[in-house]
């Protein structure tokens, strides 16, 4: 299974719900075996730069490049790029990438 994190922040605080908005779009390709969108808590005592958080869960390498290909995933970037400031992405296999992995919170 294959992790894809990614966080924005906005060049507006005004903008972070029109972000969110073209970000749900996302939700609607059916590639994901999960798929959230959600505004960040803003309660690290180290940092609170990232406004917003994607995080999906695919089956494969191949889902994910689908959902990458999608029109939806397209009209989303149109949307939300205008307004962001940063992107920071991340994607790794569950399988074979996280051999330290634990259940304690």
């Amino acid at each position: 299974m294959i992790r894809h994190i990614v966080f924005f922040s906005a060049k507006d605080e005004a903008h972070i719900d029109q972000i969110i908005v073209g970000l749900s779009l996302l939700t609607a390709t059916p590639y994901a075996r999960l798929l959230e969108v959600a505004r960040n808590r803003k309660t690290d005592q180290l940092g609170n730069d990232i406004d917003i958080v994607v995080y999906g869960e695919f089956d494969s390498e191949a889902e994910l490049a689908a959902y990458k290909a999608h029109d939806l995933y397209q009209q989303s970037i149109e949307r939300v790029r205008p307004l962001r400031e940063l992107r920071f992405a991340a994607d790794y296999d569950l399988s074979t990438d996280t051999p330290f992995a634990s259940t304690a919170g």
